[in-house]
């Protein structure tokens, strides 16, 4: 009997939520050999900050996030293959293209969109206009802008067109929707106890370096609560202790505080949702609720991740297939029979040539 030699594909996973992205990605290619790795660096100075210090363990770098993320990996039974030592992959796909490692940029790579971006601030400008190491930016606001990867995966028109502005040569990009923010109505039917409150989500601003007056904050929320009962959802990077006693010592008496739970349950019980810099922001959207951002709400409407039905990692793997089998790119539609067709049949086009 002859062994048939599958393809292997490298993941490379980051927080929960692009550990998730990926392994969906990964379920709809069960006919290649599939591996993961946590976001990682061949940076020397990145390396060493790493290994003897604790600096960057509120990235995904190392500390809890590469602890989750691995431990998800092993929960669901999946190869893992950190930094890429052992073997030689003919795909990897990114969750994340801030850094790209020099030993793997000959291998055919796909970036895939995990969700908001950060604020482009004058950091981001200094770092694009120097031309440096985009992870220096200290947020996601170059995430998409790198124009290293092959494919990029984006959520929406308007996140391509933000991608393209910033670098990325729009001829790459590819709108296929986000697994965990394409089906947001499917939240609706949930038992989440509670109903009717202002619900609050927070952002890991100061667990990742960035400015914060957390008590303006909590003071602005109880103002637009305006007596109705407030709903706190901790980002889970937060340290719990300090934001519980903010909260407390700020709001009302009765406020609701939760370091864990389905965010997404929570924001389709609510009556309106404030954030900071939080993705969540589009599920409130998606689901009609009135929401509060730091970011321009209109511009919000124009980012929002596109609605498909939950299509988007079937899409991103048609894809990924295609490129790995074929070096072209096949167009995806919101209408998930449309885009259906339309990629088998690019797929079956591709085959020809």
């Amino acid at each position: 009997m002859i062994a048939i030699s599958m393809k292997k594909i490298l993941f490379i996973t980051g927080s929960l939520n692009q550990t998730s992205q990926m392994h969906q990605i990964a379920q709809q290619l069960l006919d290649y050999d599939c591996w993961f790795s946590q976001f990682f660096t061949d940076l020397p100075f990145i390396n060493y900050i790493i290994k003897h210090t604790t600096v960057l363990d509120n990235t995904i770098l190392a500390g809890q996030f590469r602890k989750k993320s691995e431990d998800y990996l092993l929960a669901n039974n999946l190869q893992v293959d950190y930094q890429a030592k052992k073997n030689q992959y003919d795909l990897i796909v990114y969750c994340s293209d801030l850094h790209i490692p020099q030993r793997l940029r000959h291998t055919k790579t796909i970036w895939v969109q995990e969700g908001m971006t950060d604020k482009y601030t004058w950091i981001s400008k200094i770092v694009k206009a120097l031309n440096l190491p985009p992870i220096l930016s200290g947020g996601t606001s170059l995430n998409g802008a790198s124009n290293l990867c092959d494919i990029y995966c984006a959520a929406s028109e308007g996140y391509k067109n933000q991608f393209a502005a910033l670098g990325t040569d729009a001829d790459k990009i590819v709108v296929t929707g986000i697994p965990n923010y394409d089906n947001l109505s499917q939240f609706i039917d949930n038992d989440f106890p509670h109903h009717n409150y202002v619900m609050v989500a927070t952002t890991d601003m100061r667990e990742t370096y960035r400015a914060e007056n957390r008590p303006a904050f909590i003071k602005e929320a109880v103002k637009i609560a305006d007596g109705r009962r407030l709903l706190f959802k901790l980002h889970p990077n937060e340290k719990f202790d300090r934001a519980q006693a903010e909260i407390r010592k700020y709001a009302p008496e009765g406020t609701l505080i939760y370091q864990s739970g389905n965010t997404n349950h929570m924001i389709a019980n609510c009556a309106e949702l404030i954030t900071q810099y939080s993705t969540v922001v589009y599920v409130g959207m998606a689901l009609g609720k009135k929401v509060h951002s730091y970011f321009d709400i209109d511009q919000l409407n124009q980012l929002a991740p596109q609605q498909n039905g939950g299509m988007s990692a079937y899409n991103i793997a048609c894809i990924c297939r295609n490129f790995i089998e074929h070096n072209t790119i096949v167009e995806v539609s919101a209408n998930p029979y449309y885009q259906l067709e339309q990629i088998l049949d690019g797929l079956n086009i591709a085959q020809k040539v």
